[in-house]
């Protein structure tokens, strides 16, 4: 397979290190650069505002001539959301097997990405041949079907890149991974091994999807009423499961939520889902069947379901709401940082009048491997060196303790952090120095506008409010024409402080005519010193300190 000898060997992760989501790795060999995978991650807490997060693209904008091809390893969103973004920067083709690359097609229109684009489609037997390296694939067992990984042959050796897996020995034919495969690429020799660390910390084996289609179908034959099956609209195989339940039970199935239903229509047309001829049925139709007779499948407008559980237990949801009686399976796991959100909605849920079934029962289980599945990829591939990723940093280290309980060396494993260049040179694994690395804010159709002084601003009007001071003043005459006039938004409700807002006009009043006393002065210092003594006022008074923002005006 391998054409010619390769003098440089490096591995770049952009995204996924330390953080869950965000995938996006680089090998570089010789002069040509790899993408594998291009993921988002869904904003944090103090993210106020944002809507999605993609790596930092710079390194790959600073070298696009030498990029070569992108490589997907599965359709979910933090392996193939950032593609868009990627795309309106370099013009290369994209592989993918057919279900990712109809999903990542789909995302693009969603983004408004109408630019060319060049998809190939593989299979787990496809090979690219390239330039400097020869590439290939291997089926994994993920949540979603035509899950691949993948491997760059170098003359030093392969680099492998397993994407999101799990071992299930209970997987149906759509899912099941190539082990025998697995185990030939680590005869062959793996150099280097970058394997998904997302359940490093748990221990054993992820419990088997039949038990979790077991289960499911007991809920539907044991609820009154209707079911309110929420999921992520990406998790193909806990759909299937769900349509699955719901025909065994004598139910009909309603498909709620833009991103659900695109999935499903696509996964369907392709061939991924098994879904009988009369089991879907429009959500206009429910109210023409009895409530034990009915399904409704949901998902929110990201394909996260848990904000649009919230709605829907208030009454404010425009397509379904919770009634009494209703049964709300959520098979999904929260998002990182959400966990409390989760509690609070179950709670409403459950104030509603539902019953709710979640966590305790195995309606849902990870599509990730767990301690024992992660000691099976490494023994499987033998690799000379790994790189945990696909985790925060604590999931990283205890993957780095089961490589070692695998027969790993602390020198055979390295732990990156994100924008580090990792050099394979003269059968060592060094740090050869940094490239951009960090995130990218994507609010509204704004890439990149949003960054840290904008997100202390939200943060700082989220928690203390703004004040407005407006004052007029004449130009030849220098006096104060209007004003000043305090306009309050989330600091203080201005009919019960009347007495604070007096005394801070007449502070204002004072700087102004002070500063307008002078023989010459400045529209800044008089700004600056508004803001000082306005905010030491307020916070003596108050302990709050408003963003405070002062506007001159002069006729």
């Amino acid at each position: 397979m391998i054409k010619k000898l390769n003098n440089s060997i490096k591995v770049i992760t952009l995204g996924g290190i330390g953080e869950i989501g965000k995938n996006m790795y680089l090998v570089e060999v010789d002069k040509d650069i790899f993408v594998i995978d291009a993921g988002l991650m869904f904003p944090e807490e103090e993210m106020l505002g944002i809507d999605i997060v993609i790596p930092d693209l710079t390194y790959l904008k600073e070298n696009k001539e030498r990029v070569k091809a992108i490589f997907l390893t599965h359709g979910h969103e933090d392996h193939i959301g950032a593609l868009s973004y990627v795309l309106r920067e370099l013009d290369v083709p994209v592989y993918g097997t057919k279900l990712t690359l109809a999903l990542a097609n789909a995302k693009l229109k969603e983004q408004d990405y109408f630019g060319k684009t060049n998809f190939i489609e593989v299979d787990s037997d496809t090979i690219v041949n390239m330039d400097a390296v020869d590439v290939s694939f291997f089926k994994t067992n993920h949540s979603i079907p035509d899950s691949v990984g993948v491997c760059i042959h170098t003359s030093e050796g392969i680099i492998v890149y397993t994407g999101d897996f799990k071992f299930d020995q209970a997987a149906t034919k759509l899912y099941k991974p190539e082990i025998g495969k697995m185990a030939t690429i680590g005869e062959q020799g793996v150099l280097c091994l970058l394997s998904d660390s997302t359940e490093a910390e748990k221990p054993g084996y992820t419990a088997s999807e039949a038990i979790v289609e077991r289960e499911m179908s007991n809920a539907f034959y044991n609820a009154p009423g209707r079911i309110i099956a929420a999921c992520f609209a990406s998790d193909i195989n806990r759909i299937q499961h769900i349509f699955d339940a719901a025909q065994e039970n004598g139910r009909k199935v309603a498909v709620v939520g833009k991103s659900l239903e695109r999935i499903y229509h696509i996964a369907l047309d392709l061939g991924y889902l098994e879904v009988a001829e009369d089991l879907i049925i429009p959500i206009s139709e429910i109210k023409d069947y009895q409530d034990r007779e009915i399904v409704v499948l949901m998902t929110g407008s990201q394909g996260e379901p848990i904000e649009a559980l919230q709605k829907m237990a208030k009454q404010i949801d425009k397509v379904v709401n919770i009634q009494k009686g209703d049964t709300v399976l959520i098979a999904a796991s929260p998002l990182r940082g959400s966990e409390v959100f989760l509690f609070k909605t179950v709670d409403m849920l459950f104030r509603a009048g539902a019953n709710v079934i979640s966590g305790k029962r195995a309606i849902h289980v990870s599509s990730h491997g767990s301690q024992e599945e992660l000691k099976f990829m490494i023994n499987l591939m033998k690799p000379k060196y790994l790189i945990p990723v696909h985790g925060e940093f604590r999931m990283l280290k205890a993957h780095r303790k089961l490589a070692m309980e695998c027969g790993l060396t602390n020198e055979q494993i390295l732990i990156p952090d994100r924008g580090d260049i990792v050099e394979l040179k003269e059968g060592k694994l060094t740090l050869a120095g940094k490239v951009p690395s960090g995130n990218i804010l994507i609010d509204g159709i704004g890439v990149g506008d949003v960054g840290n002084i904008v997100l202390r601003d939200r943060r700082l009007l989220s928690q203390d409010g703004i004040l407005i001071v407006v004052v007029t003043l004449t130009r030849h005459e220098r006096k104060i024409a209007a004003g000043p006039e305090i306009i309050s938004r989330g600091f203080v409700y201005v009919r019960e402080s009347e007495k604070l807002m007096e005394d801070s006009t007449k502070l204002v009043r004072d700087i102004v005519e002070r500063n307008i006393a002078k023989d010459s002065f400045e529209w800044s210092s008089l700004k600056q010193d508004i803001r000082e003594e306005l905010n030491r006022n307020l916070f003596e008074k108050t302990k709050r300190r408003p963003m405070i923002l002062p506007i001159i005006m002069e006729i």
